[in-house]
């Protein structure tokens, strides 16, 4: 039931965003460094890799620049009209490709490169990999602002995340992995929207009551 309706879903996603996505893709190809989309090895189901679409936002030899896999808030790596697509997670749309074709869901663990994935426990890994990995999840409600949220820490971004982040995001996994249904799914997409327009909102904590409680230094 749940990849029927990420196939009907994106299927309708990716038609009724044409006229959005065709005016960015001519953008990207007139701009910045002239090339529009961007491959980047990911963690699967069942461990295994994919190749993970987005539009080009950054530079292309980013990688091997700077802080590496982790993006830092007012990142230089960023391109101008990539910081755009990026704040308004425009740049995250081509993966509806991605969940067409059964690489992702709409809804799971967001997927992470390998060296991110590995800050997470035997326990947390166990867990996602019985998942789809998703365009969207509570984690990525939850840490909406994951950017400026360890810019705030004072922290090394490397250790910040290895740290810190990841292992309250690999809470918030497990919490998904066991309350996962259709009806959870739709108020994580909704909520998804919701902290795009009200990134402060504790709406998420609301609706679902027993979510691992915020650490501390997120609270501060």
């Amino acid at each position: 039931m749940k990849r029927f309706f990420d196939i009907i879903l994106s299927g309708f996603a990716i038609l009724c965003l044409s006229p959005l996505l065709i005016p960015v893709v001519i953008i990207l190809k007139l701009t910045g460094e002239h090339y529009i989309f961007y491959t980047q090895e990911r963690i699967g189901r069942g461990g295994k890799p994919f190749g993970l679409l987005k539009f080009a936002t950054m530079l292309k030899n980013s990688p091997n620049m700077g802080t590496g896999d982790i993006t830092t808030k007012s990142d230089p790596r960023v391109l101008p009209f990539g910081r755009i697509l990026r704040k308004t997670k425009i740049n995250e749309l081509p993966q509806l490709f991605n969940i067409f074709l059964g690489d992702m869901s709409i809804i799971g663990p967001r997927p992470l490169t390998p060296r991110n994935y590995g800050y997470y426990s035997p326990e947390v890994k166990k867990g996602i990999e019985q998942l789809t990995p998703g365009l969207s999840g509570i984690g990525s409600v939850i840490f909406r602002d994951e950017e400026s949220i360890m810019a705030r820490s004072g922290m090394n971004y490397t250790e910040c995340y290895k740290t810190r982040v990841s292992p309250y995001k690999g809470a918030l996994e497990l919490w998904y992995l066991e309350h996962k249904n259709l009806w959870v799914d739709f108020k994580i997409i909704f909520l998804t929207a919701w902290v795009i327009l009200f990134p402060k909102s504790r709406l998420p904590f609301k609706w679902f009551k027993d979510l691992p409680a915020k650490p501390d230094w997120m609270e501060e």
